[in-house]
């Protein structure tokens, strides 16, 4: 699937939620359901400046294809992160770089976080592209 197929699925899924306590309980469980990071990426290197709760993110290189685990301190943030894993993992560098995420917008995120959260979703996305950028150029 691409990345736009991903978000176009993920849009789908929240328009079952009628409103948006239920949005934030979809997204609390998309959290549990992130696997596990590997706690020696659990470290200060990984976190992710920017981000009021702790967010390890840790991009990883195979077959010319990015995949990202991450983990967070917080529930929402967790289930937030779990998201981008979910739309920018397993695909090409370039590929996430120039990637348009139009999903948080779509689903209604951006206006329904607080502005730390949206700050620190914010973050996360520099963040993988940062990364992606690193791998295209150490590849």
């Amino acid at each position: 699937m691409t990345i736009n197929e991903i978000q176009d699925e993920l849009i789908e899924d929240f328009t079952f939620y009628s409103d948006w306590m239920e949005k934030y309980e979809h997204i609390i469980q998309l959290g549990k359901e992130l696997p596990l990071i590997d706690e020696q990426y659990k470290q200060d290197q990984f976190l992710i400046k920017g981000c009021q709760s702790k967010v390890w993110l840790y991009p990883t290189l195979k077959d010319g294809k990015v995949y990202f685990t991450a983990d967070s301190d917080a529930v929402i943030t967790k289930g937030l992160v779990s998201l981008m894993v979910k739309v920018l993992s397993g695909h090409t560098p370039q590929e996430i770089v120039a990637s348009d995420l139009y999903f948080i917008d779509q689903i209604g995120l951006k206006e329904h976080l607080s502005p730390t959260r949206a700050n620190g979703l914010l973050s996360m996305v520099k963040q993988m592209k940062l990364y992606a950028l690193t791998l295209q150029a150490t590849g």
